[in-house]
């Protein structure tokens, strides 16, 4: 084997301690984290034995030293300012090396989504970048901050806090019905107008609102048949009888952390079908909270639901274009994204870990039927689980 080959090989085998990221901290949860810092435009910061540096905008700097976790704010104005004086054409990716080689670092692991040209210029520059991987495929090698998916007791009081608001939105909507009534083609009236799921979009943004929230990327409102596509946003009128899937995520705007919370309804009677349904998706969230606990993994987890509703009848699959059962995950991580690892799915089969914070959130999707989802959030424990989330399961509103 010739000896460049020996050494490339023997480079992926090393491990690299210090990372390097590049993003925008309101979009970033990886940097958000890292540096504990609020800011709505984009900055590099790297580690560099076990140190956090930033680079930040002069317009950034002096906040940034104040309110930040790093141990050294740089400004990245002045860098890029006095390497021009020699390299006209200098930029960011040349004040990254000229910090990062300051303090004896020349290589870096980086996120899986770090911009691809700054990857490239940081390069040809002379540093050694190996992508991150994930914790649920061991072979793209360790994950960026692994120790991110264990939660710290002011990140768990952030999610309780998120939920909180997220409560605050089914209070909401509970009143809403409550007050509203059909009329002759049961079509729901509220305050003298249809009731609309964008109706009640609103009012749970300013109920969340209220309750220190914001619903930033936005909230499932979905009635009838619409919620049989999980992830549609809802719209149009609403009827009694009709299931009304209502997903609230919201951002806890003080520490930046998420909830998320779903609950379905039904204005007057159930089907026997709708009943049904409605108690096979509640049994399944009762028995799946009652099997977590640290070790047992995503994958086993989420046979638990796919098993129960399997031996009730509820098939999942494509029919007529259209998939229909359980064919999403049993439930994912969150903080400070709201989709982040671990996963209740088969796609995680890595044991859980006590300080995990994960949601429950089994449900079943049927034409003619509509949809049914509950969920809750729950931290990890080494025996069990202890819920994040409270709130009543009154789906049937007379």
């Amino acid at each position: 084997m010739p000896r460049a080959a020996k050494k490339s090989s023997a480079a992926k085998k090393s491990v690299i301690k210090d990372v390097l990221l590049m993003a925008t901290p309101t979009k970033n949860a990886d940097l958000r984290w890292f540096s504990g810092f609020h800011a709505s435009d984009p900055f590099p910061a790297f580690s560099a034995k076990g140190r956090k540096i930033g680079l930040l905008p002069l317009l950034e700097v002096g906040r940034a030293k104040q309110e930040s976790d790093f141990d050294e704010v740089l400004n990245l104005t002045e860098i890029i300012n006095d390497l021009r004086k020699t390299n006209p054409q200098a930029g960011v990716a040349d004040a990254i090396v000229f910090a990062a080689v300051q303090r004896g670092v020349h290589q870096f692991r980086v996120p899986g989504d770090f911009p691809a040209g700054l990857y490239l210029r940081l390069q040809e520059l002379g540093l050694e970048l190996v992508p991150a991987g994930s914790l649920r495929d061991e072979r793209s090698g360790p994950a960026l901050f692994p120790e991110r998916w264990v939660k710290s007791k002011a990140e768990i009081e952030g999610i309780k806090a998120g939920n909180r608001a997220a409560c605050a939105g089914f209070s909401a909507v509970e009143k809403i019905l409550a007050e509203s009534r059909a009329d002759k083609k049961g079509k729901l009236l509220w305050q003298g107008k249809t009731l609309t799921a964008e109706i009640l979009q609103d009012e749970v943004q300013a109920a969340v609102i209220r309750a220190g929230g914001l619903c930033d990327t936005g909230l499932i409102c979905a009635p009838g048949d619409q919620a049989v596509d999980c992830h549609c946003q809802g719209s149009g009128p609403i009827y009694q009888g009709q299931l009304i899937v209502l997903d609230i995520f919201p951002r806890d705007r003080a520490s930046w952390n998420y909830g998320d919370m779903t609950r379905t309804y039904l204005k007057g009677k159930a089907t026997p079908e709708q009943r049904k349904m409605v108690l096979a998706v509640k049994e399944a969230h009762a028995r799946i909270i009652k099997a977590l606990k640290a070790g047992a993994t995503g994958a086993e987890i989420h046979q638990i639901p796919v098993e129960y509703f399997k031996s009730l009848g509820y098939q999942t699959g494509l029919v007529k274009g259209t998939y229909v059962g359980f064919f999403h995950g049993t439930g994912h991580g969150l903080g400070y994204d709201i989709h982040e690892e671990p996963y209740l799915s088969h796609r995680f089969p890595g044991p859980l870990q006590a300080g995990n914070a994960i949601t429950v959130e089994p449900g079943l999707y049927y034409p003619g039927i509509g949809g049914c989802r509950f969920e809750d959030c729950v931290l990890i424990t080494a025996k069990g689980c202890t819920l994040l989330s409270h709130h009543p399961y009154r789906w049937e509103i007379a």
